[in-house]
């Protein structure tokens, strides 16, 4: 063999390489935006069971307000449809609008409720099951504010390597895109 083999060689051997590397890059960083998605999903769970213990608290002291604790509960399903989706493929941009989509939903719903249940303060005030759930769910809220935020860094960082050149040549040829965002 020739030197212009052993090159053509080499160069292919560097190529192969660095095909791999960054084949494995975009595959470990999908894989932390998953995980991360994963923390996230078991906050909007957790905050779920909160949402459940607190439309059953105030189910008796806020009878006549039922329509608004229903509209909360149909909020926090459809919350629960859209982590289906996001749990699927959890880089999806469309799955991760509708979650956000649907958390927005959520979140009017919540304030309503909330402030409902500061107008009725005065006869919730000695409620240990009302106040035990709000209690939960404002920290299950800020426990999902902390699994967004770290789920839209592994986004922007798996973004950012599907993005950059040279890489960005392989991205198509292997699937990967862009992740939607929390």
């Amino acid at each position: 063999m020739g030197p212009f083999t052993w090159t053509v060689i080499g160069i292919a051997a560097v190529l192969g390489f660095w095909v791999l590397g960054a084949y494995n890059r975009l595959v470990s960083l999908r894989n932390a935006v998953a995980a991360a998605w994963a923390q996230a999903d078991e906050a909007q769970r957790r905050r779920g069971e909160a949402t459940e213990r607190l439309v059953t608290a105030l189910r008796a002291p806020l009878a006549d307000e039922q329509g608004a604790l229903d509209a909360l509960w149909a909020a926090q399903a459809a919350v629960a449809r859209a982590a289906g989706g996001m749990s699927a493929r959890p880089l999806a941009q469309a799955n991760a609008q509708a979650w956000t989509d649907a958390e927005r939903g959520l979140g009017a719903a919540a304030a309503r409720v909330f402030a409902l249940a500061d107008g009725h303060a005065t006869a919730l005030a000695g409620d240990e099951a009302v106040a035990a759930a709000r209690a939960a769910w404002k920290e299950a809220e800020q426990a999902l504010r902390f699994a967004r935020q770290l789920y839209n860094t592994a986004a922007a960082a798996h973004d950012e390597a599907v993005a950059l050149f040279p890489t960005s040549l392989l991205s198509p040829l292997f699937g990967f895109a862009a992740a939607g965002r929390l």
